[in-house]
């Protein structure tokens, strides 16, 4: 039986430092949009306080559960995901033009959310139990891709961006599974090909990409996010225009309080604030990657790898697009961007790294 440690704090101070900073910029980024809507500066200060509250429940929960317990949830729980994406067309909550909640207008859930760590675990499970010589072949590798396309290939439906962040997680883990890369490469391949479909499919993500590599050629329409996040950041400059003084979230940057919120902080904190809100994200990067590359058990590890691994694909994207480097993918920034599914299960997907960590060998 393995002996089980101290969880890993640095990883622990790492999240909470991102998010108080996330309560902050959510509380400065969206009091004046609540004044106007709510009449109450406040209104999703208090409910991110709530979804954090929550999201430390499942956090304590996840880190003293035994992770064999979470193994054997992993077919159940994966077949719930492949219901509740399926449903999505047909009874989702359409907001922004998308259906990908569901619940009502005023209480909502995002399956995707739900998914992105239920499938991590899933895969590892999978990838663990297979072996390295089966994976190896092409039957196995053929098996192993057919399961990695399920959850990307639902969630791409409606949510073209986190459909990439997921993939991309996988095939992380299938590289540090020793996937050969002659393999490896086809996947991408294939994946690559399957975006470019979805992206011609839906007119409104064609628009996105043509407003990314150009978003000054119309910056009142198409380009018009791309333009005010390039004016948010610019404003900043080396140390901001003052916590609380942005003038881009007086409704010129659309969904400022989620999907931008990076580029409030670039222009209230400047390069300075923004750099440091990267380096908290790449020291998390780093700790989930050390405390996978520290355990014995191939199902922990692939585990631990892929988790840290969806959270810094998430950040990197919301990141990019904040400062013009991706199109717009509409996903948020993991700890910091308002959001309840979002953050709940992000803290619980950190409370299970945690009680992984408590396996490492020293």
């Amino acid at each position: 039986m393995e002996r089980r440690g101290p969880a890993d704090l640095l990883l622990f101070f790492i999240t909470l430092v991102l998010l108080a900073i996330g309560l902050i910029m959510v509380l400065s980024a969206s009091s004046y949009e609540a004044m106007i809507d709510y009449n109450d500066a406040l209104h999703y200060f208090k409910r991110q306080l709530i979804f954090m509250a929550l999201g430390f429940v499942f956090m304590f929960i996840m880190m003293n559960i035994k992770p064999e317990f979470i193994k054997g949830l992993a077919v159940p729980a994966m077949i719930c995901c492949v219901i509740m994406l399926l449903l999505l067309p047909i009874i989702g909550v359409e907001v922004g033009g998308s259906k990908r909640w569901l619940g009502t207008t005023t209480v909502r859930f995002a399956p995707a959310e739900i998914a992105k760590p239920v499938v991590i675990v899933f895969f590892a499970m999978w990838l663990s139990s297979i072996g390295k010589k089966n994976l190896q072949t092409f039957k196995g590798f053929f098996y192993t891709l057919l399961i990695l396309a399920v959850i990307p290939g639902l969630v791409v439906i409606e949510d073209l961006g986190t459909a990439i962040v997921i993939a991309g997680a996988l095939v992380c883990m299938m590289i540090a599974a020793e996937v050969p890369w002659k393999y490896l490469g086809g996947t991408m391949g294939i994946g690559l090909l399957g975006v470019i479909g979805m992206i011609v499919v839906k007119p409104y993500r064609m628009k996105r990409i043509t407003a990314f590599l150009d978003p000054f050629a119309d910056p009142s329409n198409t380009g018009y996010q791309v333009v005010q996040s390039l004016y948010a950041i610019g404003s900043g400059w080396l140390f901001g225009v003052g916590l609380g003084a942005s003038r881009q979230k007086l409704f010129y940057l659309p969904e400022r309080h989620t999907d931008f919120i990076f580029s409030i902080i670039c222009e209230e904190l400047g390069f300075v604030g923004g750099s440091f809100v990267i380096l908290l994200f790449a020291m998390f990067i780093w700790r989930g990657f050390y405390i996978a590359l520290h355990l014995d058990d191939k199902f922990k590890s692939l585990t631990a790898f892929g988790l840290t691994a969806v959270i810094g694909i998430q950040a990197m994207v919301n990141i990019g697009v904040a400062v013009g480097a991706m199109p717009v993918t509409g996903i948020t920034l993991p700890f910091i961007s308002y959001g309840g599914t979002s953050l709940s299960f992000m803290l619980a997907t950190v409370g299970f790294l945690l009680n992984m960590s408590r396996y490492m060998r020293h």
